[in-house]
């Protein structure tokens, strides 16, 4: 009997033994296999913003070297951030080069996207947009395009910047509603004074959303608008302002020429610009890690700069220049 015994208490051993064994060999396995994919987790995508077609005699020449450098450089996606052109008719062609591109192409919305009279809907049913915000999954990585462009009540002065509580509570859900690190776009900044109205309610959404899963989730948010070079770190989230693709905006007390007296009368606006000799972009390189990667380029002023012109802004002198500077953020 004592034999027997022993025997059965053996043979016991070795089945909870086996058991414990592949538990250690199924955990370690989806450990390092779960390890790998976050570190080798990479993204890549073409970015640009304020084209302007409809101020540019040379938008489409200028479009066009963005969409071929990003074809040749195999970037995942590319997307614009707002104040890209007008749905008239004759700008099909410019239309046609964006959807050159081999890969997926993404549209935020602009506050002159409904200029000359356009609603909104107009405008998203000429660049083949379902709806004004939205967000998609690619290669690990949750991004979310926002429309910074509704109206208040009352209304705002000057062009609507502004998130809705509609809109507020769709992006806390979608943000609720994945585990991935998330990249946001809008047109104008979540951080400056010059950006959306409610910024700061939409940064403690973003906040408290890192908050509550207790770990960094939101990596970065990019914005046009400004035509500006600048990136700062807020409370663990980056804030991106890329460059316009073709000028900075002096305004009417500025105004001057740059090119030529034929260019100014068939494209009156470029004469308060300050434009850009040649077309600004860049190229963002998203890690497992929450590594970003920016590299974009450098040019030159067409004409005087707005230093020149004696143009002065308190606030964001040291952000105007012909750069999207090359970034490492982490």
């Amino acid at each position: 009997m004592v034999v027997l015994e022993y025997k059965k208490q053996k043979e016991m051993f070795k089945q909870r033994f086996s058991i414990f064994l592949i538990g250690v060999i199924v955990f370690s396995a989806s450990f390092f296999s779960c390890k790998d994919v976050h570190e080798s987790k990479e993204i890549t995508f073409g970015i640009c913003t304020d084209v302007h077609k409809d101020i540019m005699h040379d938008a489409d020449a200028r479009l066009q070297t963005f969409v071929e450098a990003m074809n040749n450089r195999h970037a995942d996606f590319v997307i614009e951030l707002g104040d890209f052109g007008l749905p008239y008719e004759y700008n099909r062609s410019f239309l046609d080069i964006w959807n050159s591109f081999t890969g997926p192409a993404y549209i935020v919305l602009g506050n002159h996207e409904m200029d000359g009279g356009f609603t909104k809907e107009q405008t998203m049913e000429y660049w083949g947009m379902e709806l004004p915000y939205y967000s998609f999954d690619m290669n690990g990585f949750h991004f979310i395009i926002l429309d910074g462009n509704e109206k208040k009540d009352p209304p705002q002065e000057g062009y609507p910047h502004f998130i809705g509580e509609v809109q507020k509570k769709w992006l806390k859900n979608d943000l609720e509603n994945t585990n991935l690190p998330c990249i946001l776009f809008s047109h104008q900044s979540l951080e400056d004074n010059w950006g959306v109205e409610n910024r700061g309610d939409i940064r403690k959404l973003l906040e408290d959303e890192n908050k509550r899963v207790g770990e960094r989730k939101i990596w970065a948010c990019f914005n046009g608008h400004s035509h500006l070079d600048w990136a700062e770190k807020v409370n663990d989230i980056w804030y991106v302002e890329v460059n316009s693709m073709s000028y900075f905006w002096v305004g009417g007390e500025h105004k001057h020429m740059s090119y030529n007296e034929e260019i100014d009368r068939n494209f009156p606006w470029i004469k308060y610009t300050c434009p850009y000799k040649d077309p600004l972009f860049a190229t963002v390189t998203v890690y497992g890690d929450g590594t970003i990667k920016i590299k974009g380029g450098k040019t030159e002023w067409v004409g005087p700069s707005p230093a020149e012109i004696a143009y002065t802004n308190e606030f964001y002198m040291d952000r105007i220049n012909t750069s999207i500077s090359d970034r490492i953020l982490k």
